[in-house]
């Protein structure tokens, strides 16, 4: 065979495998496409069918109805869905989730006053008219009693319910007394102890650290920080300088003692600028 036959026979061949690779491809792509469209429905409209209709019309089409909530609406019967998720005529694919709101009826509850009650009051009064308790968010409040409701949604003069769940906003009570700290750095544990047990604040663990030519029990880091917002509850933790691990026995003829100077006194705790409560 000469060389150009051997040619020839060579591109022919490669010829063929790149069509064969080709076709391969092609359909694969196919196939690819097919399949997934194949695994793909119309979402039905679900909107006013009943919840037990609706779950075997989403069965039979591979789909999970997913109740995002319970809500009164005069235009649906009780166990009627009232919105879906996706909307219909949306192509879904199989097992995808449906989310719908049902409806409760139309409203037939009165909401009751419990704003200036207790939360527990509150929460019994909403569960024995029929109601479920939803949200509850506390806030400090100036001139307010801990635990007692400020307001409420819906509000007792409410007509149009959507939600069978009544929210509170219930009081911590007045902000507790705001400083801001001190820095006790530089100063003895001792001095630190006498400021804040004026003030009603506590001091918490105390960790020595060994230093040379420092006072024993002169503070080295606090927290919190100096500068930082404290109230009654905050509690101070101090880095002090401990004793030597292998400390020198005493000098039975001590020369004349050296004066160490020490920081100025520490500030007192000063008051810190009122901020509003959002």
């Amino acid at each position: 065979m000469s060389v150009g036959e051997r040619i020839l026979s060579l591109f022919r061949l490669f010829l063929l495998f790149t069509v064969l690779v080709a076709v391969a491809l092609i359909s694969a792509i196919t196939t690819i496409r097919l399949t997934i469209h194949g695994r793909q429905e119309t979402m039905p409209n679900l909107v006013g069918r009943p919840m037990d209709a609706a779950q075997r019309i989403a069965s039979g089409l591979g789909l999970e109805i997913k109740v995002e909530g319970r809500l009164f609406d005069a235009k649906y019967p009780p166990d009627q869905i009232v919105s879906q998720v996706p909307t219909p005529e949306t192509r879904v694919k199989v097992g995808q989730h449906v989310h719908v709101l049902v409806s409760l009826g139309p409203p037939k509850v009165k909401i009751p006053n419990v704003v200036g009650s207790s939360s527990r009051a509150a929460q019994i009064a909403a569960i024995q008219r029929g109601l479920t308790v939803g949200d509850i968010v506390e806030i400090h409040g100036p001139g307010t009693q801990a635990d007692q409701v400020l307001a409420q949604e819906p509000p007792a003069s409410a007509v149009e319910i959507h939600s069978p769940a009544l929210n509170l906003l219930v009081s911590l009570g007045a902000a507790p007394t705001a400083y801001e700290c001190p820095s006790f750095v530089g100063h003895t544990l001792g001095e630190a102890r006498s400021i804040l047990g004026e003030y009603g604040l506590k001091v918490g663990p105390v960790q020595p650290i060994p230093k040379q030519d420092i006072p024993v029990y002169t503070i080295l880091a606090q927290s919190p920080a100096p500068g930082s917002r404290i109230d009654a509850d905050t509690v101070f933790v101090f880095q002090v300088v401990g004793p030597p691990p292998n400390p020198n026995p005493p000098n039975p003829n001590p020369a004349a003692p050296q004066t160490i100077p020490t920081a100025p006194p520490p500030t007192p705790p000063a008051p810190a600028t009122p901020q509003s409560n959002h």
